[in-house]
């Protein structure tokens, strides 16, 4: 179960999966795309703050889920020298507590998280020098993905 959220650092909500190559497309154009890295779909939740998008930066480059030279996770994606493809999700914070359909209600309203998640990519991008990618926010996409491993992460906090 998450932990419950400070008034600074939010609830955050993302599935982390290690890659050799990702791609998000729209209407058949590829918007985004990495070779290995990290795939990362992106829950914004109506507690995020900036405090949070710090946080999930710093823990994303400095996760460590690459193998070294001994085969163990020991090595992150700014390491490896590996690529970031951020996709924003909103339905991670869908609740199947009562009947079928999801509620979404602890997500962020959509115009309150395209600025957080704006500010999120701005800041990564200033963050690092390693090559940044993207989806389109609120937009159907088609996300292709070879999984490396696999090894897949979900990250609540």
């Amino acid at each position: 179960m998450a932990a419950q959220p400070s008034e600074t650092t939010g609830i955050v909500k993302a599935v982390i999966q290690r890659v050799t190559r990702a791609a998000v497309r729209i209407d058949g154009q590829t918007v985004g795309a990495i070779e290995r890295g990290l795939l990362v779909l992106l829950g914004i939740g109506k507690t995020d703050t900036p405090a949070t998008s710090d946080w999930l930066i710093n823990k994303l480059l400095a996760l460590r889920i690459f193998p070294d030279d001994d085969g163990k996770m020991n090595r992150s994606v700014t390491d490896v020298n590996g690529g970031l493809l951020i996709v924003s999700q909103f339905t991670l914070f869908g609740v199947l507590e009562k009947g079928t359909r999801p509620s979404f209600s602890d997500a962020m309203p959509p115009a309150e998280a395209e600025s957080l998640y704006r500010d999120f990519m701005a800041k990564l991008r200033t963050t690092t020098a390693l090559p940044v990618a993207e989806g389109r926010f609120a937009a159907t996409m088609d996300v292709e993905l070879i999984n490396d491993g696999p090894v897949t992460i979900i990250l609540e906090r």
